[in-house]
């Protein structure tokens, strides 16, 4: 009698699963996302699938790294190129936190993933431990350089979370920032930045807001 097992499909690959899951939350938020779905989008039988993620968990773990992966992809090494000098990890944390932002952007159906299942799998605990070494051997004390990491990547998941508005898949009829008119006069001040947009330029906000948490941790003794 023949096997009717599933078996895994020639070129199919953990990574295509893994982008063919991306596409997916991208286009149909992640509440919609299931294994049978997934296989169907790859022209396979759900079981397929298996072969290259354990369970649905690994799958959404590893739709986190593969986000935070592109992130850290071809950011600068000035902090290891020149280790022990003060200050040499700010651009390095800078340029780590605009392209978490960046990919964040553009893989909003993964915010609501990210802002709850930390890194995990041994590859992402690699990148963890390379990010890591990059600042500690810029001068940071290792607590210090965890604090750095977990701020920029708190705030930049908040903030994005935030920009974002509403993530695919969700009610389409939440009100937007836009659509709000405060009363001028119960509400002078936020009449005037509905009207002006002051305060308002997200991208602005986020580049002053990390530039403000870095000087922070620069400016503090090591401990």
């Amino acid at each position: 009698m023949a096997d009717r097992r599933a078996r895994p499909k020639a070129g199919l690959s953990r990574d295509k699963v893994l982008d063919a899951a991306l596409d997916f939350v991208d286009r149909e938020g992640i509440a919609a996302l299931t294994m049978r779905k997934l296989g169907t989008e790859l022209g396979v039988e759900a079981m397929t699938l298996y072969h290259h993620v354990g369970n649905k968990g690994e799958l959404l773990d590893g739709l986190v790294g593969r986000v935070v992966h592109r992130a850290a992809a071809g950011l600068p090494q000035d902090a290891m190129d020149s280790p022990g000098t003060a200050g040499d990890w700010t651009e390095w944390a800078r340029a780590f936190a605009s392209r978490l932002r960046a990919e964040l952007l553009s893989h909003p159906g993964v915010l609501p993933l990210i802002a709850t299942r930390p890194l995990s799998s041994a590859d992402d605990l690699d990148l963890m431990e390379e990010r890591l070494a990059t600042l500690t051997g810029a001068g940071l004390a290792l607590g210090r350089a965890m604090d750095v990491i977990n701020a920029l990547a708190t705030f930049t998941v908040g903030h994005t979370l935030a920009e974002a508005g509403r993530t695919p898949g969700e009610r389409a009829d939440a009100p937007d920032l836009d659509d709000v008119a405060p009363d001028p006069e119960r509400f002078p001040l936020l009449a005037e930045v509905t009207a002006t947009r002051a305060g308002l330029d997200f991208a602005e906000r986020f580049d002053r807001t990390v530039d403000f948490i870095l000087a922070g941790y620069r400016d503090m003794r090591q401990e």
